[in-house]
């Protein structure tokens, strides 16, 4: 691929792209100046919302399985609707990127959320499961532009030999918006009518809560899409400021080869195994807290409890920023592994505060999976890094096929065995972080 990313900065234009790869011989990139840090406030930016958005998911969950009486498996058909869009939109997603550039990609994703958004308001009104799922997916086409820009593009923005650092100390900034979102989430959500048991209703009285309570979430969307509108125009403004000399030769083709290389296609594997877990968890963690045997905690403050999950993951990923300056990546991930898979031992086999607690702490373990596997995976890549990361943003795909196999689970054993789904998913990744563990040239 012969792309070429100029910054406009005072000082001058920085080619990167035919020079890349000598600019990583070199063990640094050209200087950026001020345009190159407002690049990275627009990245940060776009982790903090999608981050934000895609965590809402947790919140919905045990309120649309309340109000239309659906089981784990039928509920979480949720999650199914919104990573189906990273296996449809992904692949083309890179293509888009190729063709129109960074800057007016990101414009394009976030255009989209906001659509997805304001379909909450007819979701609302007909009062149907299935127009959630639709909504769902159209957000969840936006995020997925995002993820196949920010990834590959805070990457660029620095020197090759901190990438893992840098990505993982923007990924911090998806798990704020992972910690906010939630906790806003539950107030305005499961807050709303908490005092009514929708399984006492029937008839028109509970046509009537549904209408009233789905409402409140079209509610809550539309807020969301007018913040997107804002960012949309303020990247949108900035376009020009990445001058790119964009590639529409290079086909799908050459982004399936990156599949020939087993450094990376193993990355792209855990993506699917990291996410499906992280995401399955993170489904389940309302419902996990309200257990009698666990905290019996009501809907409105197992909800309120979220945040903890996703903190964790905030507060992992300042602290891996630096860990990983200091240690060899594939180690540091494979260690996160065995700390995670023996919180789930703990939690699945205690009750109270003790089980709840160490599913919460999950979070902690899963902050540095995320950039680690994906750094890993696309190291050395180059100017492949946009084709690279729609590949693995397909993998994402993972967080619509483990959570229903885990709900599954749950509906016919209960909650606390279906930890064991994840689980296995968390001893993929701890294999990839042993197999990973030196530089992509000292493994090949």
């Amino acid at each position: 691929m012969n792309e070429e990313l100029a910054y406009d900065n005072s000082g001058g234009s920085t080619r990167i792209g035919s020079n890349f790869r000598e600019a990583e011989k070199a063990g640094d990139m050209p200087a950026a100046g001020q345009d190159n840090r407002y690049l990275r406030l627009f990245v940060f930016a776009l982790f903090f919302f999608f981050g934000g958005i895609t965590s809402l998911n947790d919140v919905i969950v045990p309120k649309l399985k309340a109000l239309f009486t659906l089981s784990y498996a039928e509920v979480l058909t949720v999650q199914s609707a919104f990573f189906g869009a990273y296996l449809i939109v992904s692949l083309p997603a890179a293509a888009i990127v190729r063709r129109i550039g960074y800057m007016r990609s990101a414009a394009l994703g976030l255009t989209l959320m906001m659509a997805g958004c304001l379909l909450f308001i007819p979701a609302s009104s007909s009062g149907r499961f299935e127009m959630f799922l639709v909504a769902l997916f159209v957000v969840a086409a936006g995020i997925t532009i995002l993820q196949v820009v920010a990834n590959p593009l805070i990457s660029l923005l620095g020197r090759p030999a901190t990438v893992h650092s840098r990505l993982t100390f923007a990924q911090a900034f998806n798990s704020l918006g992972t910690t906010i979102f939630p906790f806003v989430g539950s107030i305005l959500i499961l807050g709303a009518l908490a005092t009514i048991d929708p399984t006492t209703l029937s008839g028109e009285a509970l046509r009537s809560y549904r209408q009233e309570a789905t409402q409140i979430i079209g509610h809550t969307y539309l807020g969301l899409a007018a913040a997107l509108f804002c960012l949309a125009l303020a990247v949108w403004g900035y376009r020009n400021h990445l001058r790119e000399h964009r590639d529409s030769e290079s086909g799908w083709s050459e982004a399936l080869s990156l599949l020939r290389l087993p450094r990376f296609r193993y990355g792209a594997l855990c993506i699917f195994l990291y996410v499906g877990a992280e995401v399955a968890i993170g489904s389940l963690i309302v419902s996990y807290l309200m257990q009698g045997d666990v905290l019996g905690l009501a809907s409105k403050a197992a909800g309120e409890h979220v945040p903890f999950y996703w903190g964790g993951a905030m507060v992992g990923r300042f602290i891996g920023a630096y860990v990983l300056r200091l240690f060899s990546p594939g180690k540091v991930l494979a260690a996160a592994a065995v700390a995670v898979m023996t919180l789930l031992l703990i939690s699945s086999h205690s009750i109270g505060a003790v089980s709840g607690w160490s599913l919460l702490a999950i979070g902690l373990g899963n902050s540095i999976m995320f950039p680690t596997i994906f750094s890993l995976a696309s190291e050395g890549l180059g100017v492949r890094a946009a084709s690279a990361s729609g590949i693995i943003s397909v993998a994402i795909v993972g967080g619509a096929i483990v959570p229903p196999l885990t709900g599954h689970v749950a509906d016919v054993l209960g909650l606390k065995i279906a930890l064991i789904v994840p689980a296995v998913c968390y001893a993929g990744i701890l294999a990839y972080g042993v197999y990973a563990r030196r530089p992509a040239a000292a493994s090949a």
